[in-house]
């Protein structure tokens, strides 16, 4: 879990943001104006934002590359959904698990299975192709690499390109998490789903 209790660096407030910074965000946020507005019912600015809004240009190329995996994507959403799951609760991130879970319940993952993702491959009731998601992720966050049966099963189910993104979307939300628990990045007040450090301890090691 994040070891820090308070967060150690401060999602920026939109009223310090300059100018580049927003037209960072309005060019890669489709909410940028609801956020910006100044509203009453404005929703409030998501703290992942805020800790972008330190490092302008790094922002900018990170959403660009983040975009194209979750609104051009060749996997399935709920494929992907899954695979950031059981990377946000091997790594403890109670920030990416708060937000993808609310993505993937409205994508269709049930309530038990999303308790289910703790227990990874093992857990009874997955479909053949995401016990072999889930086992492809384990494997990457153990090993930094795809054992050869791993691969040759995963080629039976997906083409090069959603290979090839499998591998992106499991390694670039380890590198979310590892930002995300090392700021301690504090989940969105309007998020209610309980987080990794809130749940109960799983009986079988992940």
């Amino acid at each position: 879990m994040t070891e820090a209790t308070a967060p150690r660096l401060v999602p920026l407030p939109v009223h310090e943001w300059d100018e580049r910074t927003i037209a960072m965000l309005c060019g890669h946020v489709g909410a940028a104006d609801r956020y910006l507005s100044g509203e009453p019912d404005a929703p409030r600015m998501p703290n992942i934002l805020g800790v972008f809004a330190h490092h302008t240009e790094l922002a900018s190329a990170w959403l660009a590359f983040n975009g194209l995996l979750l609104e051009r994507p060749a996997l399935d959403p709920l494929d992907r959904e899954l695979v950031i799951l059981r990377v946000a609760w091997r790594s403890g991130s109670d920030y990416e698990w708060s937000q993808h879970a609310r993505m993937a319940a409205g994508l269709g993952l049930d309530e038990h299975q999303i308790r289910a993702v703790r227990h990874g491959p093992a857990a009874p009731g997955w479909s053949p192709v995401q016990r072999l998601l889930l086992t492809t992720t384990d494997e990457l966050l153990e090993r930094h690499c795809v054992t050869d049966r791993t691969w040759t099963e995963l080629a039976h189910h997906f083409d090069e390109r959603q290979l090839i993104e499998l591998l992106f979307v499991a390694g670039s939300y380890l590198c979310l998490a590892m930002v995300f628990n090392s700021v301690a990045l504090q989940p969105d007040p309007e998020i209610d789903r309980p987080r990794p450090s809130e749940l109960p301890e799983m009986e079988e090691q992940p």
